[in-house]
């Protein structure tokens, strides 16, 4: 019953094919009717619910999926392929929810952890147990009632955000809060490579910056992300590119310099690699089967 309740309301709040925006920041719904076969993907920190159909995720040799039955957390932004299943019958309906850092800081910091030495993992699946059910459904009860929304949706998110960090994956998204050790060191350079992802990288820099001999950087870099610094990157330089294309604002030359290619020949390159498309055909392909990204 709960399970026909979450697919019909997402039905409803989701009418468009590809992300529906909500009224409440960091929240989108997905509707898709298309099977995805090895799309490049670059999730930010947060959690992906998927109501019905299926997804799986693929990160050096490892599997992560994400269906009616398991939910997918993610501590650290990492590029990873992903593939799903939908039909034009039973598309594809799922909830994004990125997480409000400085809210689940402080959630974690009422909740009284002590400083852990836990792993970071950047993504983790795990099964959705009725806790996790019962504050989706709260969600999207709110996303549907405008009163109910704005009066209670904001507690609604923070009470997601609090069943995510104490189900299984918590452990880790905690570690990755509270930014300790190694782990903690490649978070913060992680950080603000977003902040600076256009400007010149040395990797030398990085490592420096963070306390670590480059080798050493390299190698806990490459645990938490799968990615050399440099690839990593790359592929976000590709994935904002991306969006940029996407919105169709700009000529293909201008991007490449915006997100920080001198040669727009070398970005072209770069960009069919990564995403199997060119520039022109990426855009189609997104409007066609994710509509808006932003």
């Amino acid at each position: 019953m709960k399970r026909r309740e979450l697919v019909e309301l997402a039905d409803r709040l989701a009418p468009r094919q590809g992300y529906n925006p909500t009224p409440l920041p960091g929240v989108r719904i997905l509707r898709t009717e298309t099977m995805l076969h090895d799309v490049p993907v670059l999730y930010k920190p947060g959690a992906v619910f998927v109501l019905q159909g299926r997804k799986r995720g693929l990160l050096e040799g490892e599997i992560y999926l994400y269906d009616e039955e398991h939910y997918l957390a993610v501590s650290v932004p990492v590029p990873f392929r992903m593939e799903s299943v939908a039909s034009p019958e039973r598309p594809l309906l799922a909830v994004y929810v990125d997480f409000d850092m400085k809210m689940a800081a402080g959630i974690v910091a009422q909740m009284g952890v002590p400083e852990t030495s836990g792993k970071v993992k950047s993504l983790l699946s795990s099964r959705m147990d009725p806790a996790i059910e019962d504050a989706v459904l709260r969600l999207l009860n709110a996303l549907d009632d405008p009163v109910e929304l704005a009066v209670l949706g904001a507690c609604i998110l923070r009470a997601l955000h609090y069943r995510v960090l104490v189900g299984p994956q918590g452990g880790a998204m905690i570690a990755g809060l509270q930014q300790r050790g190694p782990s903690g060191k490649i978070l913060e350079s992680i950080a603000r490579l977003r902040e600076r992802y256009a400007s010149g990288i040395s990797v030398a820099s990085l490592a420096g910056e963070a306390g670590m001999s480059v080798p050493s950087y390299h190698t806990h870099f490459k645990a938490l992300t799968g990615s050399t610094p440099i690839q990593y990157v790359k592929a976000m330089r590709l994935h904002e590119a991306r969006l940029m294309i996407a919105r169709g604002d700009k000529t293909i030359a201008d991007i490449a310099a915006s997100v920080g290619y001198a040669s727009p020949a070398q970005f072209s390159r770069d960009f069919k690699r990564h995403f199997r498309r060119t520039a022109s055909e990426e855009a189609e392909w997104v409007r066609r089967h994710l509509g808006t990204l932003t």
